[in-house]
């Protein structure tokens, strides 16, 4: 059993207790948020012991792992102080506001045999496991070009306002403007494409405010990118796009293109999220040829979406797994427990140390529009 405490009870807290039953192995030792209101709140609902301060969360031995959730720009100071006072730490993305600190917080815990670790978890999911079974089998050949979408729909044009977590937190908007919604959403591409295919060698992006009115409130606030694109080359050989924005319809594909077929991933959101193979010259399903058949009696595009291929199936699941309600059906407690079993084994998670400040780093590019910009040496 693991000693785990939370720091933030804000908005995807919630997510995190959720997902908290499909790991017994865990043990939540309490939480804590500077909001006092908030901590309240979320204690109450659900019925978990709280802490005076940060330093209590610290100085409490029955803590191993330091759950940050706090918002990005306090993710630095936290994870620093959490290091120094001997534990380790699961934060969610990205690990700190610059490379510089990212770096500072890797070495810190290396000196200090910590193991620092970062979210997203959605690259634990079952659907990645499916992907990278596929690709190591050559089911489409050698990788060539990837497209990953991170387009999260206009929400600003939603009344977010009124968005509440379970506990009853509000759904922190304003803040996501200021920082950028790259910095907060691109983690989940960029995690499935690192570990899939390895080390970035180079990013060149493109990132801008293409919405500077997100409404009521928000007038004089300094706003971030709001959409981001960029071209990722890697080690290995692969080419990536990835785009992330508040503007485009929700999209949150992920499509793979080999030298033999096709990969496609509808929601890296969904943790058994559908996944489709299309082998190049294979002869296309009668759904397919009926709508392209139409399409050309009509002689216009209908507004019908088809992924193209066979839609592979699951392994069976050992067990149902208790995730958030769509969009957000992601195991937010699986790279914890991941971290937990390699601590307990004196084993490395894959999503630590140096790869999460190379993610740190990527998506940093992303969010800033960084061009020819090359990710330190893993």
């Amino acid at each position: 059993m693991t000693g785990i405490a939370f720091v933030g009870t804000g908005f995807v807290a919630d997510y995190y207790m959720t997902t908290l039953a499909n790991h017994p192995q865990l043990r939540l030792a309490g939480v804590w948020d500077r909001d006092a209101e908030r901590l309240d709140a979320f204690t109450r609902y659900w019925a978990v012991s709280s802490y005076a301060s940060l330093e209590a969360v610290l100085a409490d031995p029955a803590v191993s792992i330091v759950v940050n959730l706090t918002t990005p720009d306090s993710h630095y100071t936290v994870n620093r102080a959490t290091l120094l006072a001997g534990k380790h730490v699961y934060c969610e993305k990205p690990l700190a506001m610059t490379v510089d600190e990212a770096s500072e917080l890797v070495a810190l815990a290396r000196d200090r045999a910590l193991v620092l670790s970062g979210a997203p978890a959605n690259a634990l999911s079952d659907a990645h496991a499916l992907c990278a079974s596929l690709l190591q089998a050559g089911a489409i050949g050698t990788p060539r070009l990837v497209y990953a979408e991170m387009e999260d729909g206009p929400v600003f044009k939603a009344n977010w306002r009124a968005w509440r977590s379970r506990s009853g937190a509000r759904w922190p908007g304003v803040h996501e403007f200021e920082v950028g919604c790259t910095l907060e959403h691109a983690g989940y591409a960029a995690s499935w494409l690192v570990s899939l295919f390895g080390p970035v060698a180079e990013v060149s992006a493109v990132s801008a405010l293409t919405f500077p009115d997100k409404g009521p409130g928000t007038e004089t606030l300094a706003l971030g990118p709001d959409f981001s694109v960029g071209c990722l080359a890697f080690r290995s050989g692969v080419t990536a796009r990835v785009t992330c924005g508040l503007a485009a319809p929700r999209d949150r594909s992920l499509t793979v293109i080999g030298d033999k077929g096709t990969i496609s991933v509808r929601d890296l959101w969904d943790n058994r999220s559908p996944i489709h193979v299309e082998a190049f010259g294979a002869k296309r399903s009668l759904t397919h040829r009926g709508l392209d058949w139409l399409e050309w009696k009509l002689g216009r595009k209908l507004p019908v979406r088809l992924y193209p291929g066979t839609k592979v199936r699951y392994p069976k699941a050992p067990s149902a797994a208790t995730l958030p309600a769509f969009p957000s059906q992601i195991d937010f407690m699986r790279g914890i427990a991941v971290q937990a079993q390699a601590i307990a084994g004196g084993e490395t998670p894959y999503f630590s140390g140096a790869t999460a400040r190379h993610l740190t780093e990527v998506v940093l590019a992303l969010n800033s529009g960084w061009r020819d910009y090359r990710p330190l040496d893993m």
